[in-house]
């Protein structure tokens, strides 16, 4: 679904590249999920790994209840800039596997550890049982129930790394331990969550009534216009009922979709076996998941001049990056009228696990980030990166 608000944004009030973010989404999306909280009695977290842009941190912390974070550097972020010190909201911190060095760091700001094993848990079980007074634990489960098409999106997948089976459970001893997580969606509605508490259910029934809090994880799609809002609510208060438990949901995209684009200029325009335009952006550093989902974002110019599916409308071009590598190629579109170099373009959806994601391969320049607000036009760059940027990761 595109980003409608941004047809009447001018991509030219921009450095290119850059991440352009409508606040006024953003918060249209949390007023969503605070509706669920109130309105269910969970309590919602924002998924840092999916969008961490922290300058719009205090309009997260009017409306959610913490973060929740995949290891130290998200966990210390969130502490530091969306609970105000831990003063207000909470941190929640899940890792496949904890360092030594990281546990120590995460313990003191952590409201909620969540481990992947038994042999983790019981690594660092005396450790933390030392801070519980600030901190409860809990375990991440595996309902061994698949609701995803992709597979390297899919934590209950065979072989998956994620996760504890209910065959790990016989003759271990949950002392310590004061909840159970799951996350098996990506970017779904209700009834494929429904499925999975199904199986959670079934597998793991005798122990969630010992539980204080149960935590749904993420993927849920909750602010998208045809999710069923209401449904969900009375699923969280049955469960929440039957089980007498606190409900954790941790959207991530659910917070930002259809909230920002990412603007792109064209460099250059070359012909092939097939009309090429070369952008200032690139698939494989700056939207990754285009190759590895893959998936093809919708494309428009100023003016809400939209592009076609190849061969749809008169002038078709495979857009591609500035980079070395080959497959450097977000996709194939079409368009009403020629492209041109200096032309602007704006990919649509670009605000979750696209600006976390982007990297500097090649020493490609980071794209800027921009804050636009749609009801009052204002518009910010808030970040802009350069030759340091690249360097500084390096030694």
């Amino acid at each position: 679904m595109q980003s409608s608000t941004f047809i009447k944004f001018d991509p030219a009030r921009v450095p290119s590249p850059c991440f352009v973010i409508d606040e006024v989404a953003i918060e249209r999306n949390l007023s969503v999920l605070n509706y669920v909280q109130e309105k269910s009695g969970a309590k919602v977290l924002a998924a840092l790994k999916a969008f961490s842009c922290w300058h719009l941190a205090p309009l997260v912390n009017q409306y959610l209840s913490g973060i929740c974070a995949s290891g130290y550097h998200e966990a210390r972020l969130g502490y530091e800039e969306y609970t105000k010190k831990g003063e207000q909201g909470e941190v929640h911190v899940f890792s496949a596997a904890f360092s030594q060095q990281e546990f120590d760091h995460v313990l003191p700001i952590a409201n909620h550890i969540m481990f992947n094993s038994f042999s983790q848990w019981e690594k660092y079980k005396a450790q933390g049982m030392a801070h519980q007074q600030n901190i409860q634990f809990g375990l991440r489960i595996n309902p061994q129930h698949s609701e995803g098409t992709t597979e390297i999106y899919d934590p209950c997948a065979a072989g998956s790394r994620l996760g504890i089976p209910i065959s790990e459970f016989a003759s271990k001893r949950l002392e310590g331990i004061s909840g159970l997580h799951f996350h098996t969606l990506c970017e779904q509605g209700l009834e494929p969550l429904r499925r999975t508490l199904a199986a959670v259910e079934e597998k793991f029934s005798d122990y969630l009534s010992a539980m204080q809090w149960i935590n749904f994880g993420g993927g849920h799609h909750i602010s998208h216009p045809d999710y069923d809002v209401e449904g969900l609510i009375k699923l969280i208060k049955s469960f929440a009922k039957k089980y007498n438990v606190q409900v954790y949901l941790e959207p991530g995209e659910a917070i930002a979709i259809r909230s920002g684009v990412l603007v792109s200029e064209v460099l250059d325009v070359m012909h092939t076996d097939r009309s090429q335009a070369i952008l200032d952006t690139s698939a494989t550093c700056h939207m990754p998941d285009t190759l590895e989902m893959p998936y093809r974002p919708d494309v428009f110019l100023s003016g809400g001049i939209k592009s076609g599916e190849a061969n749809q409308l008169p002038y078709n071009y495979r857009l591609g990056g500035m980079t070395c590598l080959a497959g450097d190629v977000i996709s194939d579109y079409s368009f009403e009228e020629p492209l041109q170099v200096g032309d602007r373009l704006m990919f649509d959806d670009m605000a979750h696990y696209t600006m976390v994601k982007t990297n500097t391969f090649n020493g490609i320049r980071l794209p800027a980030i921009a804050i636009w607000n749609s009801k009052s036009d204002k518009l910010e760059v808030v970040k802009q990166f350069d030759y340091d940027d690249f360097k500084n990761r390096l030694s």
